[in-house]
């Protein structure tokens, strides 16, 4: 199978089940991209997510600069349009059908168990992606206190990010 054939299957798979967007499953992506595809290293893996969460805009960027290291403009294109036709359709006719239904506390029921799956799935992302970082006692420290800065101030998150990149370029962290 060509290289981008393979691209444009596996990330349509894939999109079918990232509900709550690519961020929830990023541990899935790593794991096709990077192990089983080896389109990108684990790396470039790093460096494309670290670029799309600085970008504007959806957090599929990841999955463009994968489909362009892999394949190239048009490896882009096929990757970017891989991951948004699936789960289109699928929220399209979700939609549909939740806007059909007579009863109102069985929409609600399923709008909130819907983004109860979102999150869970952004937070077991998360934890996935933790577990494998190889953290010091330092590291540990900074993510307490912005956990406690955020959950107690109304400080904006860039002033945490900047301090984030102060240390890192001071390798503390």
């Amino acid at each position: 199978m060509s290289l981008l054939l393979s691209l444009f299957i596996k990330l349509s798979i894939f999109s079918m089940a990232a509900f709550g967007g690519v961020t929830a499953l990023l541990p899935t992506l790593f794991e096709i991209s990077v192990n089983q595809e080896a389109w990108i290293d684990a790396q470039t893996f790093a460096n494309y997510f670290a670029i799309a969460q600085a970008a504007p805009g959806p957090n599929l960027m990841t999955v463009t600069l994968i489909g362009w290291n892999a394949g190239g403009v048009l490896g882009a294109v096929l990757a970017t349009v891989a991951v948004c036709w699936p789960s289109s359709i699928v929220i399209y006719w979700l939609q549909r059908f939740l806007l059909n239904m007579k009863n109102i506390q069985w929409q609600k029921t399923i709008e909130f168990a819907a983004a109860g799956l979102a999150v869970g799935l952004t937070l077991a992302s998360a934890w996935q992606i933790s577990i494998q970082l190889d953290l010091s006692m330092v590291n540990y420290l900074v993510s307490l206190v912005t956990i406690a800065i955020v959950l107690t101030t109304r400080l904006h998150p860039l002033y945490l990010i900047a301090l984030g990149g102060i240390l890192g370029m001071l390798n503390i962290i």
